[in-house]
Formats: structure tokens, C-alpha cells, sequence
């Protein structure tokens, strides 16, 4: 069983920057991979990206690849998503998410989720 809280949302102009952390419960937290996921208003949950249990491999959706960074601290439990450069259209809840044994954006392979962190960009 795993359990994630997620933080470090909140309001931003057009072209800042935001960290988001996830920390995690759990015994099999490091075993996992890790994903980060957002939903608009209006819109379906979507993938945004996920990173290996060794944080070596990682894997980005189009919109955000040069933009955002993922990375994990298995020491910690964390997992983070810098988000650099934002625009208004990355306004979305962000959830984190666990438990697929591979890298993947079908998020139905994630069993464990976070109760997601407001991001809002501003023009």
C-alpha cells in the first residue's frame, strides 16, 4: 500500500515556475514508477510524466518535454515536478500517481494516486 500527498501548487503568471512535490508511504515506494498526471476543468485527466523506480528513465507528454522535469528521491520518498516556463493552458489539478510496474501513460496502470494540488497560470 502506498500513500501520496502532493504540494507546492498554487497561483503563477505566464512563464514561472512551480515545484510540486509528492511524499510517499509505503514500503514498496522505491519499487514503483512514478507519474504525474493533470486534469483541466472540462477535461480529461491526462498524462504529463513518469519516471523509473531508479529515476534513471523518464518519459514526458509532448506538451510539456523541455519544460517540465521529473525527478525522485528514493532517500525521501519524493518525487518532484519542476514546471519552468508555464503557460495558462498547464492550468489543471496535478495529481501524482504509483504503482505501475513500468513506465506508461495508460493511467489505469497506476493504483495509487494522490488527492491532487491546483496549479493556475495566469496571462
Amino acid at each position: 500500500q502506498v500513500q501520496l500527498v502532493e504540494s507546492g501548487g498554487g497561483l503563477v503568471q505566464a512563464g514561472g515556475s512551480l515545484r510540486l512535490s509528492c511524499a510517499a508511504s509505503g514500503r514498496t515506494f522505491s519499487s514503483y514508477v512514478l507519474g504525474w498526471f493533470r486534469q483541466a476543468p472540462g477535461k480529461e485527466r491526462e498524462f504529463v510524466a513518469a519516471i523509473s523506480w531508479s529515476g534513471v528513465r523518464t518519459r514526458y507528454a509532448d506538451s510539456v518535454k523541455g519544460r517540465f522535469t521529473i525527478s525522485r528521491d528514493n532517500a525521501k520518498n519524493t518525487v518532484y515536478l519542476q514546471m519552468n516556463s508555464l503557460k495558462p493552458e498547464d492550468t489543471a489539478v496535478y495529481y501524482c500517481a504509483s504503482g505501475s510496474p513500468y513506465i506508461a501513460t495508460d493511467q489505469t496502470l497506476y493504483g495509487y494516486w494522490g488527492q491532487g494540488t491546483q496549479v493556475t497560470v495566469s496571462s
